[in-house]
């Protein structure tokens, strides 16, 4: 039965907020925003038709306090929650709480959550239906004790993960038996300190794999499609930091064989919406199931460019019960597309997360040229939130034209105020492994260096803006004349 939504409240904040509400307004559906104290003049409240201050400067006093988020709902009369990412995206009991108090969430169930929420109760659910796992342990392990037999059966190097984890935390690798006591003691007692839960399992560690994750949409009638892939194998310290779509590495045959593995596995936790099946592939092209995120992905708008599809749009109408309105075969990849995560991070100093506001802030335009960003001139980068800025995507009708694009892209994204990851993603596209599409998940770790950035053009002129005081609507110089910018922009330009 279809049920009309006329009125969304977004629980979230910045890109994803602004972009939800963008969609929601271009299907004629109301929105309300939910703001803490620092964010009450950001973009996205202003977007949307109706805002409201819940308080607050941490996420723990305002987007997680899912009681001031189900007062709003209530209070404004809202039909649905579109959680975005991260905060209550994937929060079991704050689906629960809604479904009590009849407000739909635009996303799966609390008991597709719960499955994959646990990656070893995910494990053990998708093993049913026939999809491969990294060999390891089938349970949590009690002691460093229980890992020994298990590295001995399957080999080290092995690794360690916690089981309610993500991010990289509860995690280690541990290459012999010296290594494995205190390898298990730092792992337990890391993924209680994150997740309340300190129970960590044992698989085998797949050097440098892809990590290539399958897109999928699942309605309320029974109906599975996978939207093929993304490539997100560019990370540094399992944060992902480029994507794409699709992979070099995936031949049809082997990129069916994973759609209908992802299939397999919305079907193992009678998933509904929009989901991703992560898989990690070995150099001989065999894949494993690594996990479900039971939400929208950061990196969606790579799927969006080659699909045409607008995956929120999706999202809403499977919530209102709708039947996905095309087939497996209509899906067709068309082109190429890439997204470079903007992160207010120092890379010269180990990725440290930086804070300020943008003195300057100039995005790229032009054709197959998309930025979700959730900021504008003059805002401010709090502490009290993830470090990202805005998502960079081009599309293109072939990859190689995509990361031509891409570094034209990155060239004219000025910004002052904060530090950014934009000269690592130079980096990163300029390189012959990444070019030739010859990199898995230890790319940055392997041939990444701070001293990689001297030789980056975009250094100079960026110290030189730096030196920039912003005011109102003009520039000033503080330090540098005219003429000096314009002797280091030709400098820059005449070593391409």
């Amino acid at each position: 039965m279809i049920k009309k939504i006329n009125k969304i409240l977004i629980a979230n904040r910045g890109e994803i907020a602004l972009r939800v509400i963008r969609t929601a307004k271009e299907m004629g559906i109301m929105t309300v925003a939910v703001y803490s104290e620092i964010d009450k003049n950001m973009p996205f409240v202003r977007a949307a038709d109706q805002a409201v201050g819940i308080g607050g400067k941490t996420s723990k006093e305002s987007y997680l306090d899912m009681n001031k988020v189900l007062k709003v709902c209530l209070d404004y009369k809202v039909d649905a929650v579109h959680p975005g990412y991260g905060f209550l995206s994937e929060n079991p009991i704050f689906a629960d709480l809604l479904e009590k108090n009849k407000i739909k969430l635009i996303g799966p169930s609390s008991y597709s959550m719960n499955l994959m929420g646990d990656k070893l109760s995910a494990k053990a659910a998708v093993q049913k239906f026939n999809v491969p796992v990294i060999p390891g342990s089938n349970g949590a392990l009690k002691d460093h004790t229980e890992v020994f037999s298990i590295a001995k059966k399957i080999g080290y190097p092995v690794l360690l993960k916690a089981s309610a984890g993500g991010g990289g935390k509860g995690m280690r690798v541990v290459n012999n038996d010296e290594e494995l006591q205190s390898a298990f003691e730092r792992a337990t007692g890391e993924a209680e300190a994150s997740f309340g839960n300190g129970a960590v399992f044992v698989e085998k560690y797949l050097k440098n794999p892809k990590h290539i994750e399958i897109q999928l949409l699942a309605d309320q009638h029974g109906n599975v499609l996978y939207l093929f892939e993304r490539d997100c194998s560019i990370q540094r310290r399992h944060q992902k930091v480029v994507e794409e779509a699709p992979s070099v590495v995936l031949s049809d045959a082997l990129r069916k064989e994973m759609g209908e593995s992802a299939v397999n596995v919305a079907k193992a936790c009678s998933y509904e919406g929009a989901g991703t099946v992560e898989f990690m592939v070995d150099e001989n092209n065999k894949f494993y199931f690594l996990e479900m995120n039971t939400r929208l992905q950061v990196e969606h708008p790579v799927t969006e460019m080659i699909t045409g599809l607008d995956l929120v749009a999706e999202q809403i109408k499977v919530a209102q019960g709708e039947k996905l309105s095309f087939e497996q075969k209509d899906l067709k990849i068309v082109g190429h597309s890439i997204e470079v995560r903007v992160n207010a991070e120092d890379v010269s100093k180990d990725f440290t997360p930086d804070s300020g506001f943008l003195k300057y802030y100039n995005i790229p335009k032009g054709h197959g040229i998309r930025v979700d960003d959730g900021f504008e001139e003059g805002g401010e980068v709090s502490i009290y939130y993830d470090s990202m800025i805005a998502k960079l995507i081009v599309y293109a009708p072939t990859r190689e034209q995509a990361i031509n694009k891409m570094l034209r892209a990155i060239d004219e994204y000025t910004i002052v105020g904060v530090k950014t990851t934009l000269p690592l993603a130079q980096f990163v596209l300029r390189h012959k492994l990444f070019v030739d599409g010859n990199y898995g998940t230890s790319f940055i770790a392997d041939n990444f260096k701070v001293d990689s950035l001297n030789s980056n053009e975009l250094n100079e002129i960026v110290a030189l803006f730096s030196e920039w005081n912003y005011s109102k609507n003009e520039l000033n110089l503080k330090k540098y004349s005219d003429l000096q910018y314009q002797e280091a922009w030709l400098k820059r330009n005449n070593t391409k």
